[in-house]
């Protein structure tokens, strides 16, 4: 299916043409047809000669209804712009022109209706009109509905024209704008709107982005010009039967979500497509995109770039199109497209000023290189949801797992983390290193694996869950002196363990005799019994001298030493598989 919109000066014949081409009625309400005036959205559809099925959004022209009518042509990738042959080009013309431009909609055909009144050519008018827009080449086909002249070549320009148009993407995550909400009943609530890219199948689950906030809900049913369908793609006019969410709380400027795909945008820059300069415009806006309408603030940052605060968020990628208008005004004053969608905070003087100069440098929007330079790293998925080019990292990026790093930041994580070292052993010269969660606070980082990129440009030691920096030993500062003592007495007398009331006489509590184990210094075995290292290969020597197997007794007496300490030496000696214990007590050396 394709699915074109109209456009074009009130009372110029657009609910006429359509009527004609698809023999349906695209005006549904009584208070249209009484007064003979579209006032909100017609959908009808109908097959051209080659057998392309067209679904027609059939939108208001008079000017009480911009709203209206910008929420029909946004979605759409077409247009069928109507002008009426005996009046020519209108102010509401004007408007509907500047809102297709500003949408960046590249595609469509000029209707000259009522073209059995005409009295003068219209074509140079309107070409002079559409010069400058993506429309300025488009085919202006003549055509009369009451009497059929013209329908049949406006049928095959439509059918030439979409013929070429680029393939949507039916993989791609699914935005669909609601245009209309209502209840069946024995349904329940079902939406309509235009499925412009990715796929809907029975049983998906999406989100439904309303001003509230997000829902998630379910497709029950699928129809599509009054035909039910398990499944459909792009571009298709499409009637959503969802579960999860009551036809009262979603509205048309809403959206059906693939989750996870999209950022939901509050405020975010914005660069001008046209128009008036953003500088000389109120600070209060609605802007427009998709089919949604919405309150906006407007900063300037120059006359080319501002940002834009909304009344609720909205679900954005890079280069989205908006139009801009005065609250309850009437008119088109500007198109806008996103530029950043997670833009540096303002709040120094002249911020405004330097971020518009740095917007203004920029090349490619969609290269994720300035951004990441800016804000350091990023997932990959998120710069794809963002709407980044993701083909490859550009220059100066590296791709680290599931991450895009500037090489800037690493060099900067690789700083910090060797003056962080560096302060922590200054600050705690007993301990071990600087803990891992420490690090990655001093860092601010928030995921454990980047810390192992920062390690590695650092060169820093890692083990036990601390870091150190290359060759760093542990400073006993105060407590050298009873370690000392300590080893002079042991290296004397290997086994001969110093008391608690020894050590604490030294100045040596737990503290400085882990830090002294840490060292190398001294071993600490159960009990509080205190070695030197080479006490273990010792040990080894002595006990190899025994009758096998041997008592605790026996190697008391090898060791030179009592109970206290030969208990705990023993147990460890089997813990680290020298010694083996078995029945009675006694050890054999393994």
């Amino acid at each position: 299916m394709y699915v074109v919109a109209t456009a074009g000066h009130v009372d110029h014949g657009k609910s006429t043409l359509v009527r004609a081409l698809t023999e349906m009625d695209p005006d549904r309400w009584e208070e249209e047809k009484r007064r003979g005036l579209t006032i909100d959205l017609g959908f009808v559809w109908t097959t051209l000669p080659s057998g392309a099925d067209v679904a027609f959004v059939d939108v208001p022209g008079h000017e009480k209804f911009l709203g209206n009518m910008l929420a029909g042509v946004g979605p759409a990738p077409v247009v069928l712009f109507v002008v009426a042959a005996d009046e020519g080009w209108q102010a509401q013309s004007t408007d509907h022109r500047d809102a297709l431009r500003a949408l960046g909609v590249e595609h469509g055909i000029i209707a000259l209706t009522r073209s059995d009144r005409a009295t003068v050519d219209r074509t140079a008018e309107i070409r002079g009109q559409l010069a400058d827009t993506p429309l300025a080449d488009a085919p202006i086909i003549p055509v009369a509905a009451p009497t059929g002249d013209g329908l049949e070549q406006l049928r095959q320009a439509l059918d030439d024209l979409l013929a070429g148009l680029p393939a949507p993407d039916a993989q791609a995550p699914v935005r669909m704008w609601v245009d209309r909400a209502f209840s069946v009943k024995g349904a329940g609530t079902v939406v309509t709107g235009t499925l412009a890219a990715g796929s809907l199948r029975v049983g998906d689950s999406l989100l439904a982005a309303t001003a509230d906030g997000e829902k998630e809900v379910e497709i029950r049913g699928l129809h599509s010009e009054n035909t039910a369908h398990k499944s459909l793609g792009p571009v298709t006019r499409a009637a959503v039967n969802l579960r999860g969410v009551d036809a009262s709380d979603i509205h048309r400027g809403d959206a059906l979500l693939t989750p996870g795909a999209w950022r939901m945008v509050e405020s975010f820059d914005v660069r001008r497509t046209f128009g008036a300069e953003l500088d000389g415009l109120p600070d209060n806006l609605v802007i427009h995109t998709g089919t949604a309408g919405v309150e906006a603030h407007l900063r300037p940052l120059s006359a080319d770039f501002a940002r834009l605060s909304l009344a609720h968020p909205l679900p954005l990628r890079l280069l989205d199109r908006f139009v801009v208008r005065s609250p309850g005004g009437r008119h088109v004053v500007a198109g806008v497209e996103t530029v950043d969608l997670r833009p540096p905070e303002l709040n120094r003087r002249g911020a405004a000023r330097h971020r518009a100069e740095a917007l203004g440098a920029q090349e490619s929007f969609r290269d994720p290189a300035t951004y990441l330079r800016r804000v350091g790293y990023a997932r990959l998925e998120e710069l794809v949801r963002d709407g980044f080019d993701t083909a490859a990292p550009p220059a100066g990026i590296i791709s680290f797992r599931d991450w895009w790093i500037a090489a800037g930041q690493v060099m900067r994580w690789k700083q910090a983390l060797t003056d962080a070292l560096h302060s922590h052993a200054a600050a705690h010269p007993l301990a071990p290193g600087m803990p891992r969660k420490a690090a990655m606070d001093a860092l601010d980082l928030r995921e454990e694996r980047l810390l192992s990129l920062a390690i590695a440009a650092a060169k820093t030691e890692s083990s036990d869950g601390v870091l150190r920096l290359p060759g760093q030993s542990v400073d006993l500062g105060a407590a050298e002196r009873g370690v000392a003592a300590i080893e002079s007495k042991l290296k004397a007398d290997p086994f001969a363990a110093p008391e608690a009331d020894e050590l604490a006489e030294l100045g040596l509590s737990t503290k400085e005799l882990a830090a002294a184990e840490r060292a190398g210094r001294l071993l600490r075995l159960k009990q509080g019994i205190i070695l030197l290292p080479s006490a273990r290969d010792e040990a080894r020597r002595r006990l190899a001298e025994l009758e096998q197997p041997f008592t605790l007794s026996a190697a008391r007496q090898a060791l030179g030493t009592t109970r206290r300490v030969a208990i705990p030496l023993l147990e460890y000696l089997d813990s680290q598989r020298i010694t083996r214990r078995g029945e009675g007590g006694q050890r054999t050396l393994r």
